[in-house]
């Protein structure tokens, strides 16, 4: 009886995240860990939060709102919208985010799909907003997301 495990073992090269990416095992160029990209993603939430807040308070959204209730859901759904709109603009035109940047991550193509770059980072943003593709990810540590645009996570 075989057992075909032992033969994909035996053809899959892998030893480090990012080396079946021709990218090194540490240093720059190299795969972060998760933490360092959740920090990056924490912080980037965070700024959004802050500027749809801003937004709400300054009166530019949400002229009439009272309840207190109907307010967060506002704030927290703009928030969304200024998460997505700034990582697709900022991915788009420095490769980075500026919680990414803080935590030095930027996002490179890995050369499996031919889109232009700004479909590219508008298909990997709208997919990290649902969540869950970026939360399943395979041992170089590429979310669904970043497979599905084609990228990667790398360190500056």
């Amino acid at each position: 009886m075989s057992d075909d495990r032992g033969g994909a073992a035996a053809t899959d090269d892998f030893r480090y995240r990012g080396n079946r990416l021709g990218l090194p095992e540490s240093g720059s160029g190299s795969v972060p860990g998760v933490g360092r990209r959740l920090v990056g993603l924490i912080l980037d939430w965070t700024l959004a939060l802050l500027i749809a807040w801003g937004l709400y308070r300054a009166g530019l959204i949400g002229a009439g709102v009272t309840d207190e209730q109907q307010a967060t859901t506002l704030i927290s759904n703009m928030a969304m919208v200024v998460f997505a709109v700034s990582n697709i603009l900022l991915l788009t035109l420095f490769g980075t985010s500026v919680g990414r940047r803080l935590v030095g991550v930027r996002v490179e193509a890995t050369g499996e799909r031919s889109w232009p770059w700004f479909v590219s980072m508008t298909v990997r943003t709208l997919l990290l907003c649902l969540v869950i593709p970026a939360v399943i990810y395979d041992r170089d540590t590429r979310g669904l997301h970043d497979r599905a645009a084609g990228t990667v996570s790398v360190r500056f």
